[in-house]
């Protein structure tokens, strides 16, 4: 099976499960695969919206259900609770919007938010105004890098994989790099 019949196949499947929870890299690498004519770029928007939409409901209502036993369980959560608290107090429906962009929290957000008082109804609408922006931003880079890799190298059928290898690795990178600053920058884990 050459790439294209793979990434036809199982593209859009691999895409929603990995936007029910991060996605970034997934839907960077579909905006990318999109250029290159093995996706449509409208459905992979739409998927990545929708999963992420989804997924970031599951999580609003796991902390609205079980809120405390999930901070409880899980302290790498619990330690962004007064950051989130804070930011929800202030701009509310905005830090919805922000929380899936913001490296650490785009599971611990949702949850969190589920613990606070905003309504469902508004938790509903600027999710997926969220999702929406979200989707279309980060599909936008992988398929304008795509794009901008076509104009500078012309036909990319001889390199694409390795294009593709490329910008995941890239991509990892920055997500590792990301994680490192996020754990250096974290309060200190408190024994009990």
């Amino acid at each position: 099976m050459d790439l294209h019949a793979l990434i036809s196949t199982y593209g859009y499947w691999v895409l929603a499960l990995g936007c029910l929870l991060e996605g970034e890299t997934l839907l960077l690498l579909a905006g990318f695969a999109a250029s290159r004519g093995h996706l449509d770029i409208v459905l992979v928007v739409a998927i990545g919206a929708t999963a992420g939409f989804i997924g970031d409901q599951i999580f609003f209502w796991l902390g609205r259900k079980h809120g405390t036993a999930v901070l409880a369980r899980f302290p790498s959560v619990a330690q962004h609770v007064e950051r989130v608290a804070r930011l929800i107090e202030r701009y509310q429906g905005w830090v919805i919007v922000g929380v899936r962009f913001a490296y650490g929290l785009r599971i611990a957000g949702p949850i969190i938010i589920g613990t606070s008082r905003i309504s469902s109804l508004r938790f509903v609408a600027f999710n997926a105004l969220g999702a929406i922006i979200w989707a279309v931003l980060v599909a936008g880079v992988g398929y304008m890098f795509g794009e901008a890799a076509h104009a500078l190298l012309g036909e990319l059928r001889n390199i694409e994989l390795w294009l593709l290898l490329g910008l995941a690795a890239a991509a990892m990178l920055y997500l590792l790099g990301q994680r490192q600053r996020a754990r250096r920058h974290a309060p200190p884990a408190k024994d009990h």
